[in-house]
């Protein structure tokens, strides 16, 4: 795992190499948490620099997992005209060597890094295609004059780029702070992200708050041609997510324990030690067992917890861990944790308004104190249906085949069959969210239950200014554009295929990607290998999602593969979800942070809110009238950001 960074100039004047040799130096610099181990930069500057005879320079920070001495980068061909520089694992690399050795390629390291300039030299474009991995790369092709930018499938490994044609400059970079680096970086918010961001807790994909970046989509190669000034993208991958009915259930068991069990295994292939994320959950349990089946050693796991025992699972992940005999440690997560918020506001660049960032942060840092590499169970509910949701919107599109006055006596029935949640206020709000939403189409009915503001919530909080900026689309279109990619067939089943392309990247992977990488930690996620989710987009939805004798149940095929390897306990409890007491802390130790920040002079001056909006949803928080933590929570690390990032100020809490 590391970091990349580059930078490509074509107008006169505008960098000789000690400059931009200090430019990159400055861009790896701000990296150096991914990559503690090792740095390297390559130049290409003539003088002066020009569309044909651009000035060019790879950056990069490594975090040594394989091949220890030998992994330097920026790593190129034998006669040095391909250069590349790599953030990821190449999984099938010892494969690839050996088609590029019988192919007559000099191979100089044990690296996976230098099979993709050899790839490239064969296959052009399409050696993503050879690829089985999580992976950004820039490779830059100095006979042809092209720099081309990838992305793995599913998004575990980010990319940032910029392009400004007057300015005569292209660059990209694993994280954000990077290119802040560059001179007369332009700050201006855009509003359209800002608006994404208060819709889903995230700015999703191509968009990103700073107006002048975007990120490179999963699954996309972009190619940058300086003598044309143009900047291509093209998506290489797409999971067909079309169920098979034809396969009988045990041959689709068979396969999803083949394919599950090898990703597992390659996950393993390491020259530093390694272990796992373990929560207790169905995912990262399975993935534990299927880990030490083939470890020779225990394996290492690393939990954590809550005081408030709601949002703990640690009784559960401590069962698995005596089960698999591993070698156990956790720690428990406190209001006090929040003294790190400005790391996290630091690190993530963006503002970031999953809460439970707090706990993968600490237990990414816990982790790395012991081991170098974990695995984790990502991607699991995505691809099995296992979100508490996917049962409401089962029984949404039950309800949508009922004739209308059918639908209106059954409402209240339907309703006492959701899932069930501890606490009754809970409960009592999924009802009338879904009670207002029945009216709306599936896919708008979908977005509303999953918005962190609504509609409704961000119209009533916008200033009028705001609210002029954000006509247009809005935030329905980016998953309405995925649906479109399955229009036929279950519901359930294009929803899980939206959320794999939209939530899944922009959300849970940036979390893991940048808690872990703050620590110098490599995470891997064998239910993330492209080849179990194309399977997993074969299974039908009956198989994943059905009703049980404990009600509607998710996963139901993970738990008839991969039971036996478990507690039984383990697969038979609900769905508990990697939550935070958020609510409960801003009520309590942390009130006085949230009016300090989101209710300051300068929140207030920002001209995006409305004032008495922004008064109301603290005061009805903080008198326990309605629970507002989560929008609390985004509220108070878009302040923080912008305070970081905009007025370039160091924080202090």
């Amino acid at each position: 795992m590391c970091g990349i960074c580059g930078i490509i100039l074509t107008a006169p004047g505008t960098a000789d190499g000690a400059a931009l040799g200090g430019l990159l130096g400055r861009m790896t610099d701000a990296l150096s948490h991914r990559g503690p181990d090792d740095e390297g930069v390559k130049l290409f500057a003539p003088r002066p620099p020009s569309p044909a005879r651009p000035a060019v320079g790879l950056g990069h920070r490594r975090l040594s997992i394989s091949d220890l001495a030998g992994g330097h980068q920026p790593m190129s061909n034998e006669d040095g005209t391909v250069w590349t520089v790599c953030n990821g694992e190449i999984y099938n690399f010892p494969d690839l060597r050996s088609e590029l050795a019988r192919a007559g390629h000099g191979l100089r390291t044990r690296s996976d890094t230098e099979c993709l300039v050899h790839i490239y030299e064969d296959r052009g474009l399409e050696l993503v295609d050879a690829l089985r991995g999580m992976f950004a790369f820039a490779i830059w092709d100095e006979r042809r004059r092209l720099l081309t930018l990838a992305r793995d499938r599913l998004g575990q490994k980010p990319l940032y780029y910029m392009h400004e044609p007057r300015r005569g400059l292209f660059a990209f970079a694993s994280e954000l702070k990077a290119l802040v680096e560059i001179p007369g970086f332009d700050r201006t918010v855009s509003a359209e992200a800002l608006d994404r961001y208060l819709t889903f807790q995230y700015v999703p994909h191509p968009l990103c708050m700073f107006r002048a970046v975007r990120k490179l989509p999963p699954a996309h190669v972009l190619t940058y041609d300086p003598a044309a000034g143009r900047v291509e993208l093209h998506r290489y991958w797409r999971p067909a997510f079309r169920p098979d009915h034809s396969t009988p259930v045990r041959k689709l068991r068979e396969e999803l324990r083949e394919e599950l069990t090898e990703a597992t295994r390659l996950r393993l292939i390491s020259d530093v030690p390694l272990g796992a994320f373990l929560s207790g959950g169905l995912d990262s349990s399975i993935t534990v067992a299927l880990m030490s089946r083939m470890s020779a050693r225990p394996v290492r796991t690393f939990s954590i917890g809550f005081e408030e025992k709601r949002y703990d699972e640690t009784d559960y992940a401590r069962l698995v861990a005596r089960h698999c005999r591993t070698e156990h440690r956790e720690e428990t997560v406190r209001p006090r944790a929040l003294e790190v918020l400005p790391e996290l506001v630091w690190h993530y660049d963006e503002p970031f308004g999953d809460s439970s960032a707090i706990p993968t942060f600490y237990v990414s840092r816990m982790a790395r104190e012991h081991v170098k590499v974990v695995l984790a169970g990502d991607a699991g509910d995505e691809c099995f249906a296992g979100y508490p949701r996917y049962a409401a919107v089962w029984l949404g599109s039950i309800f949508d085949r009922m004739p209308w006055l059918v639908r209106r006596a059954a409402a209240p029935a339907l309703w006492s069959r959701l899932p069930v949640s501890v606490e009754a206020k809970t409960v009592l709000r999924r009802l009338q969210r879904l009670m207002l939403s029945l009216g709306l189409p599936p896919e708008r009915r979908y977005l509303d239950w999953i918005s962190l503001f609504n509609d409704g919530l961000r119209a009533s909080l916008y200033s009028p200014g705001l609210r002029e900026a954000t006509r247009g689309e809005g935030p329905a279109g980016f998953l309405e554009r995925y649906y479109g990619e399955v229009p036929d067939g279950d519901f359930v089943h294009r929803t899980t295929y939206v959320d794999v392309m939209s939530y899944l990247p922009c959300d849970l992977l940036t979390k893991v990607d940048i808690a872990s990488m703050a620590h110098g930690l490599e995470v891997r996620s064998p239910f993330l290998d492209h080849k179990v989710v194309e399977l997993a987009g074969r299974i039908p939805r009956r198989l994943k999602l059905g009703p049980t004798v404990r009600g509607l149940e998710g996963k139901l095929i993970l738990k008839e593969t991969f039971g036996e390897l478990l507690p039984r306990p383990i697969v038979t409890r609900r769905k508990m979800g990697f939550g935070v007491p958020i609510a409960e802390w801003f009520r309590g130790e942390l009130r006085e942070l949230v009016h300090e920040v989101v209710l300051s002079r300068e929140a207030l001056e920002r001209g995006y809110f409305e004032p008495e909006e922004l008064r109301r949803l603290v005061g009805e928080h903080t008198r326990g009238l309605r629970d507002h933590g989560y929008r609390l929570w985004s509220l108070l690390m878009l302040e923080l950001w912008h305070r970081r990032f905009v007025d370039g100020r160091e924080l202090g809490l």
